[in-house]
């Protein structure tokens, strides 16, 4: 069954960015179809009852549930299949999903973890899918990644955040940067448009609870706001910057590798 509607998967999406991306895109157009995914299917049930709890006046596209484990083969084909029964076509993919370990974990576990979920994962889905997206008008794929990734500015002494820690969410995002270089280059070919989205320092739930305090005390922006460049990135927004080097910055402009 195809459809006429513009077909959006997010992964990643019962808290956090995801979760404000569904809500804005939900909110931006009646022309969307927003897949709101999440590991499990009681995760993504309470995410989209608490939109429709507190959002349902706002919301102008429908939105639907997909149980979708991004480190699971079995799982993403199982999202593929149901994606191509339901709708024939996936038209812009969000690589959302990631995690950041902070509890203490022996080094090589720490980064087979952490890669697992921010490199391999989107990896396999992204060409999972990648048949769907060909099916589209106008394929788009978004990886949500992290200046926190690029060596430019990690390497820069006038940068304060160069201290930041987390080595091994650094070299994450800096593969998963390569890798959205390497489909923005190979993808091209058949249309598909590709880019790497920094959402700044948000308030998220990526380190639990405590770590969402945190992130509220040091300033960090509420996660709509990174939600809501996604839509512009969709929109045609930000195209001028697509065609620089494909690392889009929340605050406009694009960022180094």
């Amino acid at each position: 069954m195809a459809s006429d509607k513009k077909v959006i998967l997010i992964t990643g999406a019962n808290s956090g960015i995801g979760l404000e991306a569904v809500v804005s895109f939900a909110q931006a157009s009646a022309d969307y179809h927003i897949l709101l995914c999440a590991r499990s299917l009681e995760k993504g049930n309470n995410a989209l009852n608490e939109i429709k709890t507190t959002r349902t006046s706002s919301l102008k596209s429908y939105i639907s549930v997909l149980q979708l484990d991004v480190t699971s083969r079995e799982s993403i084909n199982a999202a593929r299949d149901a994606v191509d029964k339901s709708y024939g076509k996936l038209d812009v993919l969000v690589n959302n999903a990631a995690i950041l370990i902070i509890e203490p974990m022996d080094r090589l576990e720490l980064l087979r973890a952490t890669f697992e979920t921010n490199v391999f994962a989107p990896w396999v889905l992204t060409e999972v899918f990648e048949p769907l997206l060909k099916k589209s008008a106008s394929p788009l794929i978004i990886n949500v990644s992290s200046d926190q990734g690029s060596i430019t500015r990690k390497l820069d002494p006038t940068n304060p955040g160069a201290a930041t820690p987390g080595e091994h969410y650094r070299a994450s995002k800096s593969a998963f940067n390569m890798m959205s270089a390497c489909q923005r280059y190979s993808y091209k070919e058949w249309g598909c448009k590709v880019c790497a989205f920094n959402p700044g320092f948000c308030v998220t739930n990526l380190t639990g609870e405590k770590g969402r305090q945190m992130r509220i005390k040091r300033g960090a922006r509420p996660a709509k706001e990174a939600a809501d460049v996604l839509v512009d990135i969709v929109l045609g927004k930000r195209d001028v910057d697509f065609e620089k080097n494909g690392m889009l910055d929340v605050d406009g402009g694009v960022l180094p590798w």
